[in-house]
């Protein structure tokens, strides 16, 4: 694993697209995940920016994406519970079922190699379709180095 080009790839990443008035992402997480690993050995939180969670929450939602029930039940990460709308081959996207936001809140997860990319956005279908970009981004920068 190139921690370094890691590393490198994220600050470049998220310093363009998470967290200002203007940027497609609320937030991010980068989880180190393999499901083919042995189940003794724990995911970790890699990165992440404009969120902090705990490793409880880490690991219910975990927990959610091993159990492969994604069309029948809800996760939660930091405060808000969110519920899957479409389902891709490595990727899926959801909507937050306890917003405040008029235009609704909504996240994107996608799988590479070794990680999973947690995205976080508020708006509706334009911004969806930003946040969408945003992520394509940094997991390209990542499966060309096959992370």
């Amino acid at each position: 694993m190139d921690w370094a080009f890691l590393q490198k790839s994220w600050d470049k990443w998220a310093s363009t697209n998470i967290g200002s008035f203007g940027e497609p992402l609320k937030a991010a997480l980068l989880i180190n995940y393999d499901p083919l690993r042995p189940s003794r050995l724990w995911s970790t939180i890699a990165e992440q920016e404009g969120i902090n969670i705990s490793p409880i929450e880490l690991s219910q939602f975990v927990s959610f994406i091993k159990r492969n029930k994604l069309q029948t039940e809800s996760f939660v990460i930091g405060h808000n519970q969110y519920m899957v709308t479409s389902i891709h081959e490595n990727w899926f996207c959801a909507r937050c079922l306890n917003t405040s936001k008029p235009s609704g809140e909504g996240a994107i997860v996608m799988q590479t190699s070794a990680f999973l990319l947690v995205a976080l956005y508020d708006g509706s279908i334009g911004s969806a379709s930003r946040a969408m970009v945003s992520v394509d981004q940094l997991v390209w920068m990542l499966n060309r180095r096959n992370i």
